[in-house]
This record gives structure tokens, sequence and C-alpha cells, in this order.
């Protein structure tokens, strides 16, 4: 790979991926048990330090309300005891999960006796570009390293206490198992310069992940040399068909919106088939009101809110391609499944979308019209997620269609080469 790392690069970001690659070197040959042994540590120190990461977190939480930063923000800035205890538990659901570096993706004898494999190996150096939420930090490290990548975390600057302290007590506990403290790093600085030079480290990083708002991963993606798989935002559709089951559509769409509104894989946008309007309208806005959730409707959801003595706002087109990430949700009624689909693909960010039916036609209708990362059939948006899917802890969200899409666990966090071995084999 060609290098893009200016001749001077002696900033502190660039000694700290060249520290990385060093790391990553070291990592690429251990064995599973040694990296294993040193997330059990992980685990562990978390819950053995997690009043001084508390007490870390108090800090960023202070300079956010003070900043008049709302509550939907803090609470995915927010760490408690329980939390990082739940985060420990993911770091030892990880430790189970197979161990992806060397896994003979195929493999066979070709005809001139050679044997080919082709195996999954590390990418390397895997930095994260991200914002807020410090659980990230611990995610992406934990997966980097049970893959055999060194992991470069650049957290927002909101976050800048809780990430210090996170990932000094991952240092100390990779380090303590045998581990290169140097597979864990944080990277240096607040500015948006250290970005920068972040994204031109190419040819010492060896792929970036954004994982934030539109603006984030627009910018990351235009203006890295390194290459980046992208995350995507969560313009999410939850489309409810004139065969499906009414009390479990609105069960699934309250779910889908209000269980955890603040994150990615939250439903945005309800569409319901005319054929059910007049019945599923009232059920649905009578329970989306009793969840907090405020719906910015079409004339007929406004109708029905009328009728039902509910406030629902105007929606407009800046409605349909927001990701509201708060108690609040886009609706409209549609003539038919086709009406659904068109409206979806016009403003979905390829993130998941949802159908409610009982019939089976119409579900596998949908699902092959679909072009998202995940499409759900009587399930909430909610499960779009790699621990949900039994990955462990995941490193993002992929809406891309090259190298990963849908929630990256282990594999995607891998590369492949192939191994060839012969007896003296040469070209004729």
């Amino acid at each position: 790979m060609t290098s893009s790392v200016p001749a001077s690069a002696d900033s502190p970001v660039i000694a700290t991926a060249r520290r990385a690659r060093t790391a990553a070197a070291a990592l690429a040959p251990l064995p599973r048990t040694a990296r294993d042994r040193a997330l059990l540590a992980v685990a562990d120190a978390l819950e053995a330090r997690a009043a001084e990461v508390v007490e870390a977190n108090a800090a960023d939480l202070a300079r956010a309300r003070e900043a008049g930063t709302s509550e939907t923000v803090i609470d995915r800035l927010t760490l408690t005891v329980e939390r990082i205890a739940a985060i420990a538990s993911d770091v030892r659901d990880v430790v189970a999960l197979p161990d992806p570096v060397g896994e003979v993706v195929r493999g066979s004898t070709l005809p001139n006796g050679l044997e080919l494999r082709q195996i999954r190996v590390p990418l390397g150096v895997v930095g994260i570009i991200y914002e807020g939420r410090p659980n990230v930090t611990v995610d992406a490290a934990v997966l980097c390293l049970k893959s055999g990548n060194a992991a470069l975390l650049r957290g927002s600057s909101s976050a800048y206490a809780s990430n210090e302290a996170l990932v000094g007590v991952l240092r100390d506990a990779v380090a303590g198992a045998g581990l290169p403290a140097d597979a864990v790093q944080l990277v240096p600085g607040t500015s948006r310069d250290s970005v920068r030079e972040l994204m031109r480290a190419r040819g010492l990083v060896d792929v970036l992940i954004p994982r934030g708002g539109a603006s984030l991963i627009e910018t990351v993606v235009t203006e890295s040399t390194v290459p980046v798989i992208e995350t995507g935002t969560g313009n999410c559709h939850v489309y409810v068909d004139e065969y499906a089951d009414l009390d479990m559509a609105v069960e699934l769409l309250v779910n889908s919106k209000a269980q955890r509104p603040s994150v990615c894989n939250a439903a945005e946008t309800v569409l319901v088939h005319a054929g059910i309007a007049d019945r599923f309208l009232p059920m649905a806005l009578a329970a989306l009101t009793a969840a907090g959730v405020t719906v910015h409707g079409d004339e007929a959801w406004r109708k029905a809110g009328d009728g039902a003595g509910v406030e629902v706002l105007p929606a407009t087109d800046a409605d349909w391609e927001t990701e509201y990430l708060s108690y609040d949700i886009a609706a409209a009624v549609v003539p038919d499944l086709d009406a659904a689909v068109a409206h979806i693909r016009r403003w979905t960010s390829g993130h998941t979308e949802a159908i409610v039916t009982r019939d089976g036609t119409v579900a596998k209708r949908f699902v092959s019209l679909m072009d998202s990362a995940a499409v759900m059939v009587n399930a909430s948006t909610r499960f779009t997620d790699g621990g949900r899917f039994g990955f462990g802890a995941e490193i993002g969200i992929s809406t891309q269609k090259l190298h990963a899409r849908g929630p990256m666990g282990l594999p995607e966090l891998t590369t492949t080469r192939y191994v060839v071995t012969g007896e003296g084999h040469t070209v004729e």
C-alpha cells in the first residue's frame, strides 16, 4: 500500500498510528487463547474499576448539561456501574464467540496437485471515529482484539474523560495479560485536526469505521484517504399491512420507536395500509401518546388525531428524511404495498425496514423489493444489532454494500489471504 503519511510524520496522531502498526504485527500471530485471556482480563478490570470510570463520566455529563445538551444525547453519554457491568458481560460473551482468524473460507486441491486455501486474517490497524456513546470505546476495542486487530479510538470531545478512563483500564488489562498495550489506543487530541490526520494516515491505518450522525459519516467518507467502511444513519420504517394483526402491529411499532429512541435501529417512520387505517390509527395514536411519542403525520393521521383528541403535527419532506433519535415519528397512510415500497425506497437510509403482516406472499414481496441492510417480518426494527443477532458487541452497522453490510461482528473485521502449498511446483 502506498502511504500518504507526510515525510515529517512525527505528530502525536501519526506516532500513535505507528505504535498501533507495531502492535498489530505482534497481535496477528497470537493464538486465540492469548487474545481471549486478555479479553477476560478486560472484563474483570471494567468491573473492578467501574467507580473510576463513572467518576470520569460524571465530568463529561456535567459539561454536557452546562452546554445545554439534550437529555437524549446525555442518555447516550451516560455510564453507570450497572451499564459498565453490562458492558463487561458483553465482553465475556465475545470471548465465547468463534475465532474468525485462521478460518478456511474455501479450499481445494488443484489438478496440478497444488493445495489452495483462502483463510481469514486480521485487517491490521482499525481506526474508529465515533460520537458520544463511550460504550463504543469498549465494544470497538474488544472486537478488534478478538479478531487480531489493533484499535485506534477517536471518540468525541464530549466523552473525552470517559474514553480516557476506559482506555486506561483496557490498556492496563491487555498489558497485564501479556499483549502489547498499544493494541488499544485513544487518538490524542480533541480538535478536528486530529481527525483529519487520522483520515490521512494511509499506510499506517488499514481501515476507518465512522459511527455517528450523517455529517460525521459524510465527512469521513469524502475526505479520508484511508479505506472506509461506511456505517449509515438509521431512517428505519415500519409498514403495517392490510393483513396485519393490529394488536401485534401496535406492540411492534411502539417497541421499534420508543424502547430506546436514541439508537440507529429505532423506527422513524410508520406507514399504514389504507384498508386498515380507520381501525389502526386510533389504536396507534393512543399507544404512541402513552409512550410519550409525538407524531408528525399526513392528513389522514392528523384527522385521526383530531378525532382522538391527540395533536398530530403536519409532516413535511424534512420529516420523511429525518433520523429523529427522539420521541418523534413520521406517519403516513398509503394505498397499497407498492406505495409503501416507493416511499421507503425514496427516503430510507438503507438501514432497517419492517413489515407487519399475516400474509406470507405479501411479506415475501416486501422483502424482495427492499434494498436495505436488514428487513424484519413481524419483528421490531430494534433487533438489527450485533448482540441480538448473536454476534456479540458490534463494531457498527454498515449500510454500504462492499466488504460488509448490516451489523458487523468478528468476521467483518477480517480480510482473507490465499495460502498455496506445493511440492516444488513450477510454472511451465
